[in-house]
């Protein structure tokens, strides 16, 4: 304290050498100085945290050989027909992710959104979901299915009422962790526990709509 008390005088009586300055005017001075190395500072500290936050939340690129970015979903993956799941694929899947996790939910449902599908604990370098998986506890390449809101496991495809189309979001999650979760977990209980983990993420929207 003392050696600061002595650094403001002598910054002062300089000062006074080169100009007509009141001890007011050169608090007000230090004070302005002071204000522009805070607000400085402060900027530099939000623009590291923006750019750490994009850098760990990255993109990756999800499709499907039976629809396209927002186009119609077929029949045969539907409760219209075989309810059979639609093949995925899968890349630009960040170093150091552990597990991935997929859910698929209806956000256009009367009741709120439905959810179609919660699948998590598949392998980090897995890269793409055959057609048609089977709807147990396990996949065969490890990943565990949760239990969607038709009150089963695996996928269940789209069922809307009559009337307008409904759209389809299909979620991938790259994560840094295989999660503490058993088969049979919920979207809720998921997107939970994976909420600290996500390294990247990707999106495909397909819709259906009912006669």
């Amino acid at each position: 304290m003392k050696s600061f008390i002595r650094s403001f005088i002598n910054h002062y009586r300089l000062l006074l050498r080169f100009g007509d300055f009141s001890l007011i005017d050169y608090i007000g001075f230090m004070n302005a100085r002071l204000s522009v190395v805070v607000w400085s500072l402060l900027f530099a500290f939000v623009a590291s945290v923006s750019g750490a936050s994009l850098t760990q939340s990255g993109h990756m690129q999800l499709t499907s050989a039976a629809f396209a970015e927002g186009e119609p979903i077929p029949v045969k993956h539907t409760c219209d027909d075989k309810n059979a799941s639609p093949p995925l694929t899968w890349s630009g899947v960040p170093p150091g992710t552990k597990s991935l996790a997929l859910i698929v939910d209806d956000p256009d449902a009367p009741a709120g959104t439905w959810v179609h599908w919660v699948l998590f604990d598949l392998p980090g370098n897995a890269s793409e979901l055959p057609e048609d998986l089977p709807k147990g506890q396990r996949l065969p390449n490890g990943g565990k299915q949760g239990l969607n809101d038709f009150k089963h496991l695996g996928y269940g495809g789209p069922c809307p009422p009559p009337g307008k189309a409904h759209r389809y979001f299909f979620k991938l999650y790259a994560l840094d962790a295989l999660l503490d979760l058993k088969p049979g977990a919920t979207k809720k209980e998921l997107e939970h526990v994976m909420e600290k983990h996500v390294l990247a993420q990707g999106q495909l929207i397909g819709t259906y709509k009912r006669k």
